[in-house]
């Protein structure tokens, strides 16, 4: 089988837009084809084999021409999700052609992007800037092992436990002034923590290892572990 080649797409694209009644012809100065219906504005449409930058800037230079511009790739692609979310934030219109039997589906047409903001996400980010003490990270590190507010918390209370040894939840959270230690402990997600009696915990190596390599915590107040504490 030939490799496909961007004058393939041409012919479905042509005859898609020639059913909504436009006039088309192809490689009219710089635009790959160009589609006249009337006296609107003239549509636009730029071919590729694959998404690249190279096809995103020539999408958005044919705006300067005209609002009705697509970008027109094979069908089938990956990141096609990723791809038209980007488009519809450009303003730019998608469609594909299935090469098999010329079938052309428009993805999306060309409007002014207004994003749909998620107010939670918004919530989530304020409340765990809030919560994190300091600033422990560089801007543009990789995800693993980024200090968050979850983790100070953990690293507060295996620093507690360092010093006192094997103690009770509730002491911890008092001491290490981590409220909900006794569930962080319990869940243990970094395998720091072992429970070595009903609601009584140590450290593990591995959480020896953490403190030695993240650094100890200071307490967000004065450690306490005076009697009365259940």
């Amino acid at each position: 089988m030939a490799k496909p080649r961007e004058t393939d797409l041409y012919p479905p694209v042509k005859t898609y837009l020639e059913g909504q009644g436009y006039e088309v012809k192809g490689e009219v100065g710089a635009v790959d084809v160009m589609a006249v219906r009337g006296q609107e504005d003239p549509v636009l449409v730029e071919l590729k084999l694959g998404f690249s930058l190279a096809l995103l800037h020539q999408g958005i230079a044919r705006q300067g021409v005209s609002d009705a511009v697509y970008l027109a790739v094979p069908y089938g692609l990956k990141g096609m999700k990723e791809n038209l979310s980007l488009c519809r934030r450009l303003g730019l219109g998608l469609m594909t052609v299935r090469l098999r039997d010329g079938y052309v589906e428009v993805l999306a047409d060309p409007s002014p992007y207004r994003p749909r903001k998620v107010p939670a996400r918004k919530t989530r980010l304020l409340r765990e800037f809030a919560r994190r003490v300091g600033d422990p990270n560089a801007g543009g590190a990789t995800r693993v092992g980024i200090i968050t507010s979850y983790r100070q918390d953990a690293l507060r209370c295996a620093t507690f436990l360092e010093n006192e040894g094997a103690s009770k939840g509730a002491v911890v959270a008092r001491g290490a002034g981590v409220p909900k230690a006794t569930r962080i402990m319990a869940d243990d997600h970094y395998g720091w923590f072992e429970r070595v009696e009903k609601g009584i915990y140590m450290l593990t190596p591995k959480g020896v290892q953490a403190l030695a390599n993240y650094g100890r915590v200071a307490p967000l107040k004065p450690v306490n572990t005076g009697q009365g504490v259940t």
